[in-house]
């Protein structure tokens, strides 16, 4: 990727490795409904934003109970378990490389803004950050107004930025703001979901310096 002097970062799947508490809490509201619980292999091929489609893939039934009460419910238990998760083995390296290259790095994610901001601190990286930018709510609709902001406080050049993510849907916020995308499959859908997109995907967060530096 030529002329990158960007990047910006998807958090939740990307950096954060919260698949497994995100598993754990979506399950336990399914099990206390009396549905099934899912795997992480059909987690990975149902998740999708908006959540509410995701949360109807997996049993819930908005016509008995309001999405709302389901989306507090699991932001409650999210954050009971939150201290439990890490953020990936490579992203102290991969960000202290982007850092000492003068990169601008940027954070933006579907996560309620506060939460965010403790949850980067709390793991130690706020730092590499020049901005950190979440939603106004705790219900994960989208990213790309949230994205297409940040960009417009930040005066950054869309083309010399790369979307850095693990989803379908951080490919669509690249998409709408027209920087490049790159994604890793250890996050929330799985690589197969994932090729069907015109981007690069990797399998691992250290495989990134070598593709932006291609």
């Amino acid at each position: 990727m030529k002329n990158i002097n960007t990047i910006i970062w998807d958090w939740n799947g990307t950096l954060l490795n919260d698949i497994d508490i995100c598993l754990d809490s979506i399950n336990t509201l399914l099990q206390k409904r009396n549905h099934n619980p899912i795997s992480k292999d059909i987690y990975k091929e149902i998740f999708t934003f908006p959540v509410k489609d995701y949360y109807i893939k997996a049993g819930f039934d908005f016509n008995k109970e309001s999405f709302n009460k389901v989306a507090i419910e699991f932001i409650e238990l999210y954050h009971e378990k939150l201290k439990d998760s890490d953020i990936f083995k490579e992203v102290i390296s991969v960000l202290e490389y982007f850092y000492k290259n003068n990169y601008q790095q940027l954070l933006v994610s579907a996560m309620e803004h506060s939460s965010l901001v403790h949850s980067v601190k709390q793991k130690g990286i706020y730092k590499y950050f020049n901005y950190v930018s979440g939603i106004n709510d705790h219900y994960a609709v989208s990213k790309i107004d949230n994205a297409s902001k940040l960009l417009k406080k930040s005066g950054i050049n869309s083309y010399q930025a790369c979307l850095i993510g693990d989803t379908i849907h951080d490919y669509e916020v690249a998409q709408e703001i027209g920087c490049k995308c790159l994604l890793v499959s250890n996050g929330h859908q799985s690589i197969k979901r994932l090729k069907t997109l015109d981007c690069d995907v990797i399998e691992k967060l250290s495989y990134v310096t070598k593709i932006i530096n291609e």
